[in-house]
């Protein structure tokens, strides 16, 4: 299945100022999730944003905030963004067929996360090299279940030639010029 920019949203899980410093490659994982969130604007994706309880984990890393919509974010208290009911409905709310999920801990709230959105039909990306947790073991064993459950893993290059869909365009120009470096 390819990834359509008008039936898809981007969401983004947990990359919190007190979880970051002990995933694992945290610096490659927040330039490859705000690669991806300026790319879903440039394609006109939807982009949440969950917070795990932010009034201890903290709010979302401030190299991010600039280029997640504020009236996206949404706190949690579920490792599930689709356990905890306020998520849920925001999530239905745009009623995306198709959910790219990034953010961390990829074994946790990503995976959780991901396998109940396809328990609800829906087609369910994973973006590999936008997604830790603190043990790399712990990724990859979540990558490899979420796979077996059906869920596609694919990197943020896939995502973003995907979005953009062809060349000849403004948004390719865009995209060529000041995303592949």
């Amino acid at each position: 299945m390819l990834i359509y920019p008008n039936s898809s949203c981007l969401l983004v899980v947990d990359i919190q100022e007190k979880l970051v410093p002990a995933v694992h490659e945290s610096e490659t994982l927040v330039t490859n999730v705000r690669w991806l969130a300026e790319v879903a604007k440039l394609a006109g994706v939807p982009i949440l944003t969950s917070e795990q309880y932010p009034k201890g984990l903290g709010r979302t890393v401030p190299e991010l905030l600039d280029v997640l919509p504020e009236e996206g974010f949404m706190d949690k208290l579920h490792f599930s963004c689709m356990s905890d009911p306020s998520c849920n409905e925001k999530i239905n709310s745009i009623r995306p067929n198709q959910v790219i999920i990034v953010g961390m801990e990829a074994h946790v709230c990503v995976m959780q996360t991901a396998i109940q959105i396809k328990q609800q039909a829906r087609e369910v990306y994973v973006v590999a090299d936008a997604v830790s947790s603190r043990n790399p073991a712990d990724k990859q064993a979540a990558l490899e279940r979420m796979r077996h459950c059906g869920i596609h893993i694919v990197t943020k290059e896939m995502v973003g030639f995907e979005w953009i869909q062809k060349s000849g365009t403004e948004e390719f120009k865009t995209f060529s010029t000041q995303f592949l470096r």
